[in-house]
């Protein structure tokens, strides 16, 4: 899922988390903002204009941190908010109380503000905490929420 959306290493700086996108403009495997949430659009189709208004778009969407299911009918000619997603890769370090200490692959700086995931990306970070195996954990960010998405050994050098 992180290869869906560009990698992004700069610091925001205080910008925006969303932008405007016209409806009829969002694509499929897009991101848009569903009731709040960031999700990623698994469906999307747009009904004929009516006698008395404008053709409408029907969006169904994933969220991106939870996996609930969202949808939302808007007219083609508004604007909905699209959620400004970053993704980013860290070295594995330990688990502390819940939390993965990362570090920085570029300025080995350390964070350790992550929960460990739920199921299989979480037993995977636990058990390369017990085993001492190295992973790249890949972050994703998003209107202000911040959840490890994958958990990946490094590829090996020859």
């Amino acid at each position: 899922m992180a290869d869906e959306f560009e990698i992004d290493n700069q610091g925001d700086a205080g910008a925006s988390q969303t932008f405007p996108m016209q409806c009829s403009a969002l694509r499929k495997n897009g991101a848009v903002v569903i009731k709040g949430r960031p999700c990623k659009i698994v469906d999307m189709s747009t009904s004929k204009t009516g006698k008395h208004g404008h053709a409408k778009v029907h969006l169904v969407g994933i969220d991106i941190f939870t996996g609930k299911k969202l949808e939302e009918l808007c007219p083609s000619t508004h604007n909905m908010e699209v959620p400004v997603v970053k993704v980013k890769q860290y070295n594995f370090s330990h688990l502390e109380d819940g939390f993965i200490v990362l570090h920085d692959m570029n300025t080995s700086e350390e964070r350790s503000d992550i929960k460990v995931p739920e199921g299989e990306i979480g037993n995977k970070i636990e058990a390369a905490d017990e085993n001492g195996t190295p992973l790249i954990i890949t972050i994703q960010s998003a209107m202000g929420e911040e959840a490890a998405i994958k958990a990946d050994e490094p590829a090996q050098k020859d």
